[in-house]
């Protein structure tokens, strides 16, 4: 564990959170400026997240105020700590970089608070910075031990081979990846994603995490990716360059999103677009290993053109005999009809959740775009649903509204 901070510096960090949070986002901003100025550590981060206006940008701002805050009572922090630690897993970032992140963030400090950076308030803020720090790297090492000794484990970047590339609807396309080393994998939690380092064909460097979709085995993990017009490059780079036979860079499954081992209760799979990809994932470790619990598939889609993976899950469904499947299109086409191609129109809402599943008992598994959590999340604390009931996915850097 590590050493515990001093009285001196809690009190100076507390006291400096309101000026802190006033400029949070300047910091990270000029925080993210020093720091990638090093080619190497840029190298680590996903910089479709970052930038002036990035998204990463706001997610650690409110994780450092949030830090400060609670500097005396970290235990609100645990489900952070946690999930900074997968994510420092799938893009490699080992305890030799946090000395970069320090340097970087102290004199971000420095600069943005001016005269009101007294020395003593950065030296507090260093040893606030180090006692998170080593809290992370203790656990980063504990998840890649965890992951080494399991069958099929490893540590760092292994090559996969595409063995299947599968179109799942206009938008969406499946990958099925297989170890070039031939080789069993490691059994993934249901939920979790991989981690890619891409190297485009214009030089570009990339590294981007997907959620798997195939549920649990020792064979080959698959991924099912859409294609964003106005993305970075990664998911058009996927869909147009990458064919079977292609080799990529891909780290241990990762995330702190995933099926309990023993599920005891209802589950209700909650998703919209191709956040449908870790619940079925999920489904399929249903559908395998829990024929005693009952579970329902809850997706919302613009239209049949851009809904994927229907009839896969419709057939798990059917196969398990405990599980129900209900479709909405918001957007539905002219060839679509509800009770044909989906089940409703419109959007999922907690109306129709608390009229057509047991919201009273069961844990809520959601993922899917932002503005969907946001909703979803909302109806159902708002329906009485518990906060402990309620697991969800982000898709990128952590939504602030969601993460107070």
């Amino acid at each position: 564990m590590p050493k515990p901070l001093s009285p001196r510096t809690i009190e100076l960090v507390k006291r400096s959170a309101p000026a802190v949070a006033a400029h949070a986002s300047d910091i990270t901003r000029t925080m993210y400026g020093l720091l990638f100025k090093d080619e190497h550590i840029k190298a680590l981060f996903n910089q479709a997240n970052h930038g002036e206006n990035g998204s990463q940008v706001h997610a650690l701002a409110a994780a450092i105020v949030g830090y400060a805050q609670n500097i005396d009572n970290l235990a609100p922090l645990v489900p952070v700590i946690e999930r900074i630690a997968h994510k420092h897993i799938g893009f490699h970032i080992l305890s030799e970089h946090y000395p970069y992140v320090a340097k970087s963030l102290l004199a971000a400090i420095r600069e943005v608070l001016g005269e009101a950076a007294s020395e003593e308030l950065i030296n507090a803020w260093g040893e606030a910075y180090w006692f998170l720090a080593d809290t992370l790297i203790e656990r980063e090492e504990q998840i890649r031990a965890e992951l080494e000794k399991r069958a099929g484990g490893w540590n760092g970047w292994r090559e996969f081979r595409v063995a299947k590339k599968i179109r799942e609807s206009d938008v969406v396309t499946s990958f099925v990846l297989r170890p070039v080393d031939g080789q069993a994998v490691a059994l993934h939690r249901a939920g979790q994603y991989l981690t890619f380092d891409f190297s485009l064909p214009d030089g570009v460097k990339m590294k981007r995490n997907y959620s798997i979709s195939s549920g649990p085995n020792q064979d080959f993990y698959r991924i099912s990716v859409k294609r964003e017009e106005n993305g970075k490059g990664a998911s058009r780079y996927l869909h147009d360059h990458v064919e079977v036979g292609t080799v990529l860079k891909v780290t241990p499954p990762a995330g702190d999103f995933y099926l309990p081992e023993e599920p005891t209760s209802e589950m209700i799979l909650l998703s919209g677009g191709v956040g449908l990809t870790p619940m079925v994932s999920m489904l399929e470790a249903i559908t395998a290993d829990y024929p005693e619990v009952e579970a329902h598939f809850v997706h919302g889609a613009l239209n049949s053109s851009t809904h994927a993976m229907d009839r896969h899950v419709r057939s798990l469904a059917q196969r398990h005999g405990r599980v129900s499947v209900s479709t909405f299109y918001s957007e539905p086409t002219a060839e679509d009809a509800a009770g044909y191609s989906h089940d409703e129109n419109g959007f999922i809402t907690g109306k129709w959740l608390a009229a057509n599943t047991p919201i009273e008992t069961a844990n809520f598994y959601v993922c899917g775009p932002k503005p969907f959590l946001r909703a979803i999340v909302g109806d159902l604390l708002s329906l009485g649903v518990s906060r402990d009931r309620i697991h969800y996915e982000f898709f990128g850097p952590t939504d602030e509204a969601l993460a107070a």
